[in-house]
């Protein structure tokens, strides 16, 4: 039977063609704090809409739409300059964070591919019988050296921030659930992992007004 290893080889390398960022492992350096809290965005910053995305990275309803929904929205909305996405983690336990938190340190330019591959291995990495080995093995195909992932998972204001930042989401947008999609600061909700025919009818609302 292959190892976890091996299997995470396996998607993350079905995962490049989506996110090339991934491929040059030696580039891989960790950021600094701030920038990774840095927005993570997709799409024109001009766009006449912004969905905020709030996901959790051990949700399975989330990664139902990331592996399924979101790429038919980024061809049909996000690469027509109609719609910018802003990936908000919203981590449901402790892993979540850590996963976010990876994510988050590593070169902003691979943070997709990163998510791209937490989401499409979830159901390895986060029922592992060490999750959090599972997860430095991932960074570790990323190209995040070990010493760089212990620092990450030991960066105290990263975590506290992240954690802040979910708390604010219920209250400002009353988040209370993965996933939840908000729209032009408020002006439409959709929550859970919901056909595409349902995210066209609402973008297409707020592009009409």
């Amino acid at each position: 039977m292959p190892s976890l290893l091996h299997r995470f080889a396996v998607i993350l390398g079905l995962a490049l063609c989506c996110a090339p960022d991934l491929t040059n492992r030696a580039v891989a350096e960790p950021l600094g704090t701030q920038q990774a809290l840095a927005d993570r965005t997709l799409g024109d910053a001009n766009a006449p809409v912004t969905m905020y995305d709030f996901s959790s990275l051990t949700c399975p309803h989330c990664a139902d739409f990331h592996t399924k929904t979101l790429p038919a929205l980024i061809t049909k909305y996000v690469d027509t300059g109609k719609l910018k996405l802003v990936f908000h983690d919203f981590p449901l336990d402790r892993y979540a964070l850590h996963a976010a938190m990876m994510a988050r340190c590593a070169n902003a330019e691979r943070y997709f591919g990163f998510i791209d591959v937490l989401f499409k291995s979830q159901s390895q990495w986060a029922r592992a019988a060490d999750p959090q080995k599972a997860l430095a093995q991932i960074g570790a195909l990323g190209g995040l050296s070990a010493a760089d992932f212990d620092a990450c998972m030991n960066n105290k204001e990263l975590s506290d921030t992240l954690i802040a930042r979910t708390q604010e989401a219920q209250k400002k947008y009353d988040v209370k659930s993965t996933p939840t999609f908000v729209f032009n600061e408020g002006a439409a909700k959709i929550e859970g992992a919901l056909p595409i025919e349902k995210f066209s009818e609402v973008i297409d609302h707020l592009l009409s007004h």
